[in-house]
C-alpha cells in the first residue's frame, strides 16, 4: 500500500506482511528521460554545464554516454514528390548525403567515403522516383540517376552554375569575353519560370557570345617551360562547363516542369543548419558529429517522443527478453578459433628452444 513520497517526490511502497518501505525504480523511464536530455542538448546551444546545472557537467557525461550507441532513423518514405533536391556535406572524413523534398522534408541520408555512383544510387534507392532532381551536378549523380530512376528529370542548380563560373573566370574577369560570358551566366536568375521565350532569347545570346568569343578558347600559346597550353584556360573551362550543362538538357527543366532550379532550401535549410550544431559542439569526435547530424535530420521530420521510438537502440540497453531473443550462440565446436592447441606447439618449452 502507499506509504508517502520521498524528499524526490517519489512514491514510497509499505509491505503489509513485514512492514518494509521501498519505491520503486524503473530503469526504462530513467533511461528514456537521459535520452530525452541528451538529444535536447545535442541538438540545442546549451553547453554541458548548463542543461546539468553544474559546474563542470561530468555527471550528464557519465549519465549519458550509452545514449551515443542508439542510432537515429527515418521510417521508410512511401510518399511520391514532384521534385526531390540532393546534395553532400563533408562531416569530419565522411560525405554525408541528403535528400529533401520541394515541400521542405528531409526523406533520406546515407554517409559515404565521397560522391561515387555507389553512394548515389544507395541514396536514391531509399526513395519513391519522382518526377524532377535538382542537384549541383556532383560527380557519379547521373549515372546514379539513370541506373535508379530512367524516367526522373535533371535539373542543374543554378545557383552552383553561377558560382563554378565565378570560380574560373573570377568576380571581376580581365578580359571582354570573360565579362561578357559572367554577365550572361549571372543573368540565369533573372528567367522567369513561366517565359519560355526568355530562355530563347538567352541562348540566342550564348551564340552570339560564342560566335564573338569562341576563337580565345581554342588559341594555343607556348610556356615558360616549354609546354603548349590553352592561352585563356579559365575562359575555355568556363565555355565548356555551361556548354555540357546545355547539351545535357539540365540547365531550364525548371521551365517545363516547373521544379526549383536551385538548391538553396537544401544548403541554406539543412546544411547550414547542421554545420552551426557541429560548430556550437565543436571537439567532438568524428563519430560524435556523425551522430549528431543523423539526430539534427530526423527531428526535423519528427517529434522527439515518436524520434525515441523509430530509433534502434544497442542489444545491450534493449529489455532482456528482446535481447535473448535475438543471441543465438553457436554451441557447436568451432574449427578456428583464438585458444592454444598442444597441436600448435604454443604451450611453454623448456631448455634452450625447447631442446631438452
Amino acid at each position: 500500500m502507499k506509504n508517502g513520497k520521498t524528499a524526490a517526490g517519489t512514491q514510497r511502497w509499505r509491505c503489509r506482511s513485514c512492514g518494509s518501505s521501498q519505491s520503486r525504480k524503473r530503469p526504462d523511464v530513467t533511461r528514456r528521460e537521459q535520452l530525452r536530455r541528451f538529444v535536447s542538448w545535442l541538438i540545442g546551444k546549451q553547453s554541458q554545464a548548463e542543461i546539468d546545472h553544474t559546474g563542470t557537467g561530468r555527471s550528464f557525461r557519465r549519465l549519458t554516454a550509452w545514449c551515443w550507441d542508439v542510432q537515429p532513423q527515418l521510417p521508410p518514405t512511401e510518399t511520391v514528390y514532384h521534385a526531390v533536391m540532393v546534395d553532400g556535406l563533408w562531416v569530419g572524413t565522411w560525405c554525408l548525403l541528403i535528400a529533401l523534398s520541394d515541400t521542405g522534408s528531409v526523406l533520406a541520408w546515407q554517409w559515404c567515403g565521397g560522391e561515387s555512383t555507389a553512394a548515389w544510387t544507395a541514396l536514391l534507392e531509399q526513395i519513391p522516383a519522382p518526377a524532377v532532381l535538382v542537384s549541383d551536378g556532383g560527380s557519379g549523380l547521373p549515372s546514379a540517376l539513370r541506373r535508379t530512376w530512367p524516367e526522373t528529370k535533371h535539373q542543374r542548380c543554378l545557383f552552383h552554375l553561377q558560382m563554378n563560373t565565378t570560380r574560373h573566370l573570377t568576380r571581376k574577369p580581365r578580359t571582354t569575353a570573360g565579362r561578357a560570358l559572367r554577365r550572361l551566366v549571372m543573368a540565369l536568375s533573372t528567367i522567369d519560370q513561366n517565359d519560355e521565350t526568355e530562355a530563347i532569347n538567352w541562348q540566342l545570346q550564348l551564340d552570339h557570345w560564342w560566335q564573338n568569343f569562341g576563337h580565345l578558347t581554342e588559341e594555343r600559346t607556348l610556356f615558360r617551360d616549354g609546354k603548349w597550353g590553352y592561352k585563356h584556360a579559365p575562359l575555355r573551362k568556363a565555355w565548356h562547363l555551361i556548354r555540357n550543362v546545355l547539351r545535357k538538357g539540365t540547365l531550364f527543366t525548371y521551365i517545363q516542369y516547373g521544379n526549383p532550379r536551385t538548391t538553396s532550401a537544401l544548403e541554406g535549410g539543412i546544411n547550414s543548419q547542421i554545420r552551426a550544431v557541429l560548430r556550437t559542439h565543436r571537439g567532438m569526435t568524428q563519430a560524435h558529429m556523425k551522430r549528431a547530424a543523423e539526430w539534427f535530420l530526423t527531428l526535423h521530420e519528427l517529434t522527439l517522443d515518436n524520434a525515441l521510438k523509430h530509433a534502434s537502440y544497442p542489444t545491450k540497453n534493449k529489455p532482456p527478453e528482446q535481447a535473448n531473443e535475438e543471441h543465438h550462440p553457436d554451441e557447436t565446436p568451432s574449427l578456428y578459433d583464438t585458444g592454444l592447441t598442444a597441436e600448435e606447439g604454443l604451450w611453454t618449452r623448456t631448455g634452450w628452444a625447447g631442446r631438452t
